[in-house]
């Protein structure tokens, strides 16, 4: 079956099985930051966007991204580098492998939400397994990141 996928900004085209999950085909098409987890839709380490909202890569057959627009943390590292080194001041990165779907989902919700409060932030990313960290120094990045934003924005005039 012939699939069209716009990911990170350039269309793909491929010839794929019809049980082909979209974790795999992201993959195979060189997004490194797509990963295998649980394969049960309950980590939250496939997250990628579609069409602007997270989804969860392992749960999706990739035909059902047919003519849509996938982003991966390798088309929006430009957005995350804003604010993932206040997650990594914070000693929330100890081993990295939760990292990819905490930035995707931080980055969907700051899209939706700009100003969020702890319970928001707590939220939406309560789909994401970390065994490293208790979630709070994700939190607290988070926080970070925000008030610094907002002092820009004091400083700025806005």
């Amino acid at each position: 079956m012939l699939v069209r996928i716009e990911v990170n900004g350039k269309w793909i085209a491929d010839q794929i099985s019809p049980d082909l999950m979209l974790l795999d085909f992201l993959r195979d098409h060189g997004c490194r930051s797509v990963k295998r987890g649980c394969e049960t839709a309950n980590c939250g380490l496939c997250t990628v966007l579609m069409d602007g909202k997270p989804i969860l890569s392992c749960a999706m057959l990739t035909a059902r991204a047919d003519g849509h627009s996938i982003c991966t943390l390798e088309g929006l590292q430009e957005e995350a580098a804003d604010f993932i080194g206040f997650i990594a001041d914070q000693g929330a990165d100890q081993c990295g492998f939760c990292n990819p779907g905490f930035v995707m989902n931080t980055i969907a919700l700051l899209r939706e939400n700009p100003d969020p409060t702890d319970d928001d932030i707590r939220a939406f990313l309560a789909g994401n397994l970390c065994r490293c960290t208790g979630y709070e120094g994700q939190l607290r990045g988070i926080r970070a990141y925000l008030d610094s934003r907002k002092r820009r924005g004091e400083a700025d005039g806005e």
